[in-house]
Parts: structure tokens; sequence; C-alpha cells
């Protein structure tokens, strides 16, 4: 049998800050699960999440930099960089130097990226609606506020 103790009063104190009760570890799982999730709904289109993430960046605004990419996602360049490697060997996009500043490489969209446009978001929001069944519209928009809040905080 288990009595009050020291260390009972330590996981009281300190519950918040332990996994895997604590904000950070729930994010971090929500993440992995609905990664799980839309990564098996991309497999048919040999697509990963994260080249989902680079296409919405590019269907948002075609040309970006790769830094422009990286700073849209939060995301480290040379991650990024074998990503579009690997969306270029798709035939997804191509590279192409800025003509007023040849340092910069910009992304486009090729036909065959401009064409998953029609075809990948509703997959994406197949995993959204799984995650947030039961959730109504005014806790998922709560939700979002508050994980914005976090990422400016930690920004």
């Amino acid at each position: 049998m288990f009595s009050s103790s020291p260390h009972a009063d330590f996981l009281d104190q300190w519950r918040f800050a332990l996994a895997p009760y604590n904000l950070g570890y729930k994010v971090k799982l929500v993440s992995q699960l609905m990664y799980r999730d839309f990564l098996e709904r991309l497999e048919p289109y040999g697509l990963t999440p994260f080249h989902y993430l680079v296409l919405c960046c590019l269907w948002e605004e075609d040309g970006l930099s790769t830094s422009g990419i990286a700073d849209k996602l939060k995301q480290l360049g040379a991650t990024l960089t074998g990503v579009v490697d690997r969306m270029e060997d798709r035939h997804l996009v191509y590279r192409e130097r800025d003509p007023s500043d040849r340092r910069i490489i910009r992304i486009w969209l090729t036909d065959e990226g401009r064409k998953l446009m029609d075809i990948l978001p509703a997959i994406g929001a197949e995993t959204i609606q799984r995650a947030t069944a039961g959730v109504s519209e005014a806790d998922q928009a709560a939700v979002t506020q508050l994980l914005e809040q976090i990422i400016h905080n930690l920004t």
C-alpha cells in the first residue's frame, strides 16, 4: 500500500512538467499520431507529410526561395534541401536561380506539382477530421489559437 510521501509530493508538484502528463508530451504524441495517419493516406502517391507541407507553401506562393520555405515551416535548410531534391526527382518542382540575385535559388511547381493541389488537401482534411472527431469547432479554434501562442512564445 502506498502512503503519502515526499515522492507523492514531488509528483503532485511536478505532474504538469512530467511525461506523459505534460503539454509538450501530448503535443508530440498528437503530432506523431497525425503524421502516421497522414503518411498512410499519402502512401499511394509516394509522398510524405513534409512533401505536402512544401507543396502547400508553393501552392500559396510559387517561386519561393529555399530559405523562404524554411522560414514558413520553421525548418532548417539542410533538411529542406533533401526534401526538395526528392521532389525534384519526382518532377513535382524545379529549381531556378533568381535573375536579380544569383545567390537565391527559387523553387517552382511543375504541372505535376500543381495537379496535386486538386487531390492532397482533401486527404489532409481526412486526417484532421479523424483527429478532431467529437471536438467542437470552437474547441478546435481554441486549441489552434493556444498552439499558435505557444509557437510564438518559443520562436
